[in-house]
């Protein structure tokens, strides 16, 4: 599927707005849970988010982008995000899985609109937002290793009375 330079814009400003968005959902529950790292780290994720988009709206300049209804984007679900509301029975682990999952979702979705696109603009730019996106999911593979070792030493502590 081909994009033109407006339409490709038009869908990567939803798609970042929608990850923002989902990443401050997912800081809400981390701090009801009482979890203020991973709660931060959602935060950080959807300032990121809100940045970016805001990087692509100074990129479009003058260029007037399509005005997209929600069934007129090339998606059935935002590629950064699963389509499934985050549960408040989600540990901080699997709340660092879910948006890892979406931020590979994002990158394949920039990278495969990129791979597509006769547009030479849409080609670099696809490749420069996948290339961002990987970069947030290795920053969420990086928490999720310390998630893993936090979960691990406090099993360890409550198996053998903490000593």
């Amino acid at each position: 599927m081909s994009y033109t330079l407006p339409e490709f814009l038009a869908h990567a400003i939803a798609l970042e707005k929608e990850a923002a968005d989902r990443y401050l959902e997912l800081a809400e529950m981390m701090e009801e849970f009482g979890n203020r790292d991973v709660a931060g780290v959602f935060r950080d994720m959807s300032r990121f988010s809100k940045m970016h988009g805001d990087d692509i709206a100074v990129r479009v300049g003058g260029i007037e982008l399509p005005r997209l209804r929600s069934w007129e984007y090339r998606w059935e679900t935002p590629p950064e995000s699963s389509g499934d509301k985050p549960s408040f029975i989600m540990t901080p682990l699997n709340a660092l899985d879910y948006a890892r999952a979406n931020e590979l979702r994002g990158m394949n979705y920039y990278r495969s609109a990129a791979e597509q696109s006769a547009d030479a603009e849409v080609r670099r730019l696809g490749g420069e937002f996948a290339d961002e996106e990987a970069r947030h999911a290795a920053t969420l593979d990086q928490w999720i290793v310390k998630e893993r070792s936090r979960v691990k030493l406090a099993h360890h502590g409550a198996s053998d009375g903490g000593l």
